[in-house]
C-alpha cells in the first residue's frame, strides 16, 4: 500500500540510522540549515545494519520510516550508506514523501570534478557488497575506474574514539594502500561515521586525492530538494534537535556529543512496530 504525506514547511526533518554515525549528517544540516527542526532516529537495539542481509535491511528501514512519519516529518534522510544502498527505492516506492539517501549527494559531488577518473570508495561491507556506489558511478559516467574498499574495522575505532591513536593509521594505512596504488584521484568516505577521519585522511592520502564525504554533499543536496519543492523553514525560527533511540544508553550521549560537536539534549526511547 502506498502511503502519500503532504508536507508542511513548520514541519522536522527526520533521519535515521542504524546508531549514532547518521549524527554526522545532523550535524552538517544544522551548519547549512539552521531554522530546521530535526528529529533523528536511531535503531541502535539493532546495530549495526552493514553486516545484516539486504531483506533485514528493508524490513528496519520501513519500520523506522514509519516512525519518523507517525511523528509528522516533511522530508525523511536515509542517514546510513548500508539502508540507502538497500531500501531507499522500496522507501521511496511506499512513503510518498520526499526520502534523500546519502549515495545520490555523494556520487554528484564526486563527479562534479570532470577530470575525476580513479574513484576509490571506502565503506562496510554491506555498502561494498551491495554495489550501490559502484552502479550509479557508472551510471553516470562511462569509463570510471572504480576501487571498492571494505572497511570493517573503521567504526569501531571511530566510536572508541581512537582518531588519533597510532593503531587507527595503521589500519587506515593498510586499507588506503591498495587504492593509492592504483592511482585514485577522488576517495568517497561511504559511511557516516568517516567524516571524523578526515584529518588523519589528509595526513596520509596523497595531497592531489580529493575527499567526498556523504555528511557534507547529503546536506547540500537537502538543502537544494527543500528549496526546490518550497518546504524551507522560516529563517528566523531557530531549529531544535530531538533525538530518539531504540535502546537507551549513557555511551550513545558520550558518542552523540563528539558527532554533533555539543550537547545532544534530551534523548527519548523510540518503539517501533
Amino acid at each position: 500500500m502506498t502511503v502519500t504525506i503532504a508536507p508542511v514547511k513548520s514541519a522536522p526533518l527526520g533521519f535515521f540510522d542504524s546508531g549514532v554515525g547518521g549524527l554526522t549528517v545532523v550535524r552538517a544540516v544544522q551548519e547549512l540549515l539552521p531554522a530546521e527542526d530535526i528529529l533523528y532516529l536511531g535503531d541502535t537495539a539493532r546495530l549495526p545494519y552493514g553486516s545484516k542481509s539486504p531483506e533485514t535491511i528493508r524490513q528496519f528501514a520501513d519500520e523506522d520510516t514509519r516512525f519518523l512519519i507517525s511523528r509528522g516529518v516533511k522530508a525523511i534522510v536515509v542517514a546510513c550508506n548500508t539502508a540507502t544502498a538497500h531500501a531507499l527505492p522500496s522507501l521511496r516506492e511506499r512513503y510518498k514523501l520526499p526520502i534523500l539517501g546519502v549515495i545520490e549527494a555523494g556520487v554528484d559531488a564526486a563527479l562534479a570534478n570532470p577530470h575525476a577518473e580513479r574513484i576509490g570508495i571506502i565503506a562496510t561491507r554491506g555498502t561494498i557488497g551491495s554495489h550501490a556506489y559502484q552502479h550509479a558511478l557508472a551510471l553516470r559516467k562511462t569509463g570510471l575506474i572504480i576501487h571498492g574498499q571494505a572497511t570493517p574495522l573503521l567504526v569501531p575505532l571511530i566510536e572508541e574514539n581512537w582518531l588519533e591513536h597510532p593503531a587507527t593509521a595503521m589500519v587506515l594505512k593498510s586499507y588506503l594502500d591498495p587504492l593509492v596504488e592504483k592511482g585514485i584521484d577522488t576517495l568517497m568516505l561511504a559511511c557516516t561515521h568517516y567524516p571524523l577521519l578526515i584529518p588523519v585522511l589528509q595526513e596520509l592520502l596523497p595531497a592531489d586525492v580529493r575527499l567526498v564525504d556523504s555528511a557534507t554533499t547529503c546536506a547540500e543536496h537537502l538543502k537544494n530538494e527543500l528549496q526546490r519543492l518550497d518546504l524551507l523553514a522560516d529563517s528566523s525560527h531557530e531549529g531544535k534537535l530531538e533525538i530518539h533511540l531504540t535502546d537507551l544508553s549513557e555511551e550513545f550521549e558520550c558518542l552523540a556529543r563528539r558527532f554533533l560537536k555539543r550537547a545532544p539534549g534530551r534523548i527519548q526511547r523510540a518503539v517501533l512496530g
